[in-house]
């Protein structure tokens, strides 16, 4: 039985909270189209282009970070979480608390497209 659309995205948070970014990287389709606001963008179509644009300059930039949901709309197959991104930044040692609204597609269990809306004010202000 497939998971319901909130129950990846779900998965998908819980695995970046325990720094698995594999299992979250499993999550998307072979085609995941990520469309993101800040300097972390991936260069193309695909989970390899996540990885390489998104999660491992986060992991080079931050000295710390978390996104923490508060909550979820779904319709459909559409998930928006809302919630902060939070952290310290590595080069300046700023503390980051920056509001976003994630907005998701999942199809088949997978993730299909990512749409990101965050507060770049409070990113650029922490360092960036």
């Amino acid at each position: 039985m497939q998971k319901a659309p909130i129950e990846t995205i779900r998965s998908f948070y819980s695995a970046l909270a325990a720094g698995d970014a594999a299992s979250a990287l499993r999550l998307m389709s072979a085609d995941i189209e990520w469309v993101a606001m800040w300097p972390y963008k991936a260069s193309g179509p695909g989970p390899q282009n996540v990885a390489e644009g998104v999660f491992v300059p986060l992991q080079k930039d931050w000295e710390t970070f978390e996104i923490v949901p508060s909550e979820y709309l779904v319709d459909g197959d559409a998930v928006l979480s809302i919630g902060r991104f939070q952290g310290v930044h590595g080069a300046t040692g700023k503390s980051v608390g920056a509001g976003y609204a994630h907005l998701w597609t999942v199809r088949d269990g997978q993730i299909t497209r990512f749409r990101q809306f965050i507060d770049t004010l409070a990113i650029a202000q922490a360092g960036m």
